[in-house]
């Protein structure tokens, strides 16, 4: 079982001067879920090397058993230094592909060409995509294979209007990802702030928020490997 994680390489929180990237959780709980469950596991960003973290990620409030077992990790940090480049990644040589979230996604890998691409080509190979957070801005480009957006009548979820608010970004990000969904014809899902929620629908997993992190890793191994 061969499965991929993509990383955002954006680091720069709209217009704040603030630092942002991906989440340590939905990265570290996913990534350890699927090495766990025997997967060979891969990591890419779109410009590879070290993608950014995202600095309040490593704040003592928001780490878990995940993430302190990553600090300890010399071999997984060294795997996250050095990602290799999404542009080379081939859908053909993984069986499902994982987006850890936190607030880079919105901005590059919403519109990355090769992210779009490779998300078609996974779900035209019957592959599953699972996204977390505000990863599942990835989704939002990409095209099914009649044209229609990808999540035009799928249930789907991804970080709350709410959640946004509650962080005090509402005004900072490009847009907010409740809204895209609902506005790609997405049958957006939630529950409440903070609490875990994945959603399946065929090969498209995505996750609430960062609680979510390890139910999205569940749900995508057992759409690879059904019982």
């Amino acid at each position: 079982m061969n499965l991929l994680i993509v990383l955002t390489s954006h680091d720069q929180l709209g217009d704040t001067g603030h630092k942002t990237g991906f989440w340590l959780e939905e990265f570290a709980s996913p990534y350890y879920a699927l090495l766990d469950a025997g997967a060979t596991v891969t990591l890419a960003s779109p410009l590879g090397g070290q993608p950014p973290l995202d600095p309040k990620s490593g704040e003592p409030g928001f780490l878990t058993e995940a993430t302190h077992r990553f600090e300890d990790d010399q071999a997984a940090k060294t795997a996250l230094g050095t990602t290799v480049k999404l542009s080379t990644m081939n859908v053909e040589d993984f069986d499902g592909v994982f987006y850890p979230g936190g607030h880079g996604p919105l901005w590059d890998l919403h519109s990355d060409p090769d992210s779009i691409a490779l998300i078609e080509g996974f779900i035209a190979a019957g592959k599953p995509v699972a996204a977390v957070c505000h990863a599942p801005a990835v989704l939002l480009k990409a095209k099914a294979a009649n044209g229609d957006p990808l999540v035009m009548g799928k249930s789907v979820t991804g970080f709350s209007n709410s959640e946004e608010a509650a962080v005090e970004l509402t005004a900072v990000v490009p847009y907010l990802l409740e809204d895209e969904l609902v506005a790609m014809g997405g049958l957006y899902q939630k529950t409440e702030d903070w609490n875990s929620l994945a959603v399946v629908d065929g090969l498209i997993i995505t996750g609430q928020n960062p609680g979510s992190s390890t139910a999205v890793a569940e749900a995508l191994l057992e759409t690879v490997n059904p019982n």
